[in-house]
């Protein structure tokens, strides 16, 4: 973009130099239209050894590069400042303000843009009331799910685990009464080891499932804090946590970014083979931040982006609080997932009931 502006600083230049050309053309010709070699005249003359014309060319450009520079330098300062602005709403920074100078066009289009944020500003806000009330409601809703949910869960526990430790026990009893036959010991081991991994792999994603998609009463601080701990003991993952102390939100607001966290911790766990991760959430006046970094085999983000389910459901999430969310990877160095969300809600508001302002 500032090569562009450089461009259209060039353009005002190279213009300048051509009017000044042209001006200077005319007058000449008129001053020696009269004589009979007319324009020749200026180059017969000679001053300090070289000819007039050459003195006359130096001073065009000095002239037109001046007058360019000097009309193009303020308008070039303006679109630097929209483009700034530009810059920031693309980020999600609605709160920016573009300044507004004189009341030319350029000004207008400044006006507008700063129109433009403050809407997009209010929408951003009803979009986490609403997402805010979202969540009371599937709280409510959750409580009424909850003993069919156990119900469902019991039977996934009894047909897919408890029927294999059932069948371990039986091979390890027949165990017990072969053992003096070696072949036929080993094999019902060997089968036994088998089972045993089947129902451990069960288990497994049967705990997964169990993993709640909710904070369950917890803080954003302790939901993540909990998801780190256990990440870094059960997969030796390195774990850093940055955190400001102070960073408080409505509940809907606190849920998305929760489960955005986990969506992008499973991506880790799956894709980056990393060692070290690293989770800031930082909060400003305007601004709530949260940054995940890992230093694990990267990818391609134009290739990954558009086929990535997990990386769409992250975005959707941002979306309907009113956040942006930017992915930055490179292949062999790992990857940097940054949510920005604008602080709409107001200080001290009750948490528990979600509630934000415009």
């Amino acid at each position: 973009m500032r090569k562009r502006l450089a461009l259209l600083q060039w353009q005002f230049i190279r213009h300048s130099v051509i009017v000044t050309l042209l001006i200077s053309f005319f007058f000449l010709f008129f001053i020696t239209y009269e004589d009979q070699r007319g324009l020749l005249l200026v180059f017969d003359r000679q001053l300090a050894g070289f000819p007039i014309i050459v003195w006359m060319l130096l001073l065009i450009i000095t002239t037109g590069m001046i007058s360019g520079y000097l009309q193009a330098a303020p308008l070039r300062r303006r679109i630097d400042q929209l483009v700034h602005g530009a810059t920031r709403y693309e980020r999600g920074t609605f709160s920016h303000r573009v300044e507004v100078e004189g009341e030319d066009e350029i000004a207008e289009l400044a006006a507008r843009m700063n129109g433009m944020a403050a809407h997009i500003e209010e929408q951003v806000a009803s979009l986490q009331r609403l997402s805010s009330e979202r969540v009371q409601l599937q709280e409510s809703v959750k409580k009424a799910a909850v003993t069919e949910e156990r119900q469902r869960l019991a039977r996934d526990l009894h047909d897919a685990v408890s029927q294999q430790l059932f069948a371990i026990s039986m091979m390890t009893a027949a165990i017990k009464e072969s053992l003096n036959a070696d072949e036929a010991a080993a094999r019902q081991i060997a089968l036994v080891e088998k089972m045993a991994n089947t129902a451990q792999a069960e288990m497994r994603a049967l705990l997964l499932h169990l993993r709640p998609a909710h904070l369950e009463g917890k803080s954003l601080h302790e939901g993540v804090e909990a998801l780190l701990a256990e990440l870094e003991q059960k997969y030796k993952i390195k774990v850093r946590m940055v955190m400001d102390e102070d960073v408080q939100m409505p509940k809907g607001i606190e849920d998305q970014l929760f489960r955005m966290v986990q969506e992008a911790i499973s991506n880790v766990l799956r894709h980056a083979k990393a060692s070290q991760l690293e989770m800031q959430i930082r909060r400003s006046a305007r601004e709530l931040k949260v940054k995940l970094i890992d230093d694990g085999v990267g990818f391609d983000p134009k290739k990954v982006q558009q086929g990535s389910y997990g990386l769409h459901t992250m975005r959707e999430r941002m979306n309907e609080i009113g956040g942006t969310l930017h992915i930055v990877s490179v292949p062999g160095k790992g990857t940097q997932v940054e949510a920005n969300i604008p602080v709409t809600w107001k200080e001290g508001a009750d948490n528990d009931s979600g509630s934000v302002s415009g």
